[in-house]
């Protein structure tokens, strides 16, 4: 059921977010179980969802989480996403969990992110990797693109760092466009106007990547592409991956990822081993 409503401010947001997804008004009518007119008049703001429906066409479009709650106020439903401070006592069990899990997986590098990049937690291991890098970038809230790429970061000692300068802008790239979020797009920005290598091949003339391979490095290693980085006088090399809670209920849960940085080869797991 529809409600008529003079505001469309609730069908604009959802044609910004089916337009980002790539999709015509029938294609989401099919795949919502509706009719492109019924689409179309959400959209026109001669009918307000309900807030099922609200949650539905959401579900389709994969709108993140965050932007679930920003729908449903413009359709005038209140929230149904919580957004709890890590902090807070309710998140107790949630903050023990990750602890347990960055701690197991030492001498190796992991960490906590939140959706803007920001490290909320990591273990011994990525402490290691930091010698050497400016006081500025460890200052809370510590965001784990500045430091990588910013040349006072990691960026001098990452032997690849054209390759792994590209994955990570790639990325970014990708996360600020599906979540369509301003503040991770100024991000990106402001990351990707850090100096280039100059050797990079894969960088335009406005210091940007351009189409990426990656072959050198996939002749390497086959399987992924790896973080080479010097640290303490040797090159370590690690295989990077990115966890995030299935079917989140709480907008900061939503916007978590784990990282985990899996020794490429067996030296690099022999040196964490005897760092430890």
């Amino acid at each position: 059921m529809t409600r008529t409503v003079d505001d469309p401010k609730a069908g604009s947001l959802l044609r910004g977010w089916r337009k980002l997804r790539g999709l015509s008004q029938l294609e989401l009518a099919l795949r919502a179980d509706s009719s492109a007119r019924h689409i179309s008049f959400i959209e026109t703001g001669r009918s307000t969802p309900s807030r099922s429906m609200v949650l539905h066409l959401a579900e389709h479009l994969d709108v993140p989480v965050r932007e679930r709650n920003a729908l449903l106020m413009a359709a005038g439903h209140a929230p149904s996403y919580p957004e709890t401070s890590l902090t807070a006592p309710e998140m107790t069990t949630l903050r023990a969990g990750l602890d347990q899990l960055l701690t197991a997986y030492e001498p190796f590098p992991a960490l906590v992110m939140n959706g803007m990049y920001d490290v909320v937690a990591a273990n011994k291991g990525v402490g290691m990797l930091l010698d050497g890098v400016a006081g500025h970038l460890l200052r809370p809230p510590l965001n784990a693109m500045r430091l990588t790429l910013h040349p006072e970061g990691l960026a001098p000692r990452i032997r690849n760092l054209g390759e792994w300068r590209a994955h990570l802008l790639e990325r970014m790239d990708r996360q600020a466009t599906l979540r369509s979020s301003d503040a991770l797009r100024g991000l990106y920005e402001e990351v990707a106007a850090y100096p280039a290598p100059a050797d990079d091949p894969r960088t335009g003339p406005d210091g940007r990547p351009e189409a990426r391979t990656y072959v050198q490095e996939a002749a390497v290693h086959p399987f992924a592409l790896p973080l080479r980085i010097e640290v303490r006088g040797r090159v370590l090399s690690f295989v990077s991956t990115a966890t995030t809670f299935n079917t989140p209920m709480d907008v900061t849960v939503s916007e978590l990822a784990v990282e985990t940085f899996l020794p490429a080869d067996p030296e690099t797991a022999a040196a964490l081993r005897a760092a430890h």
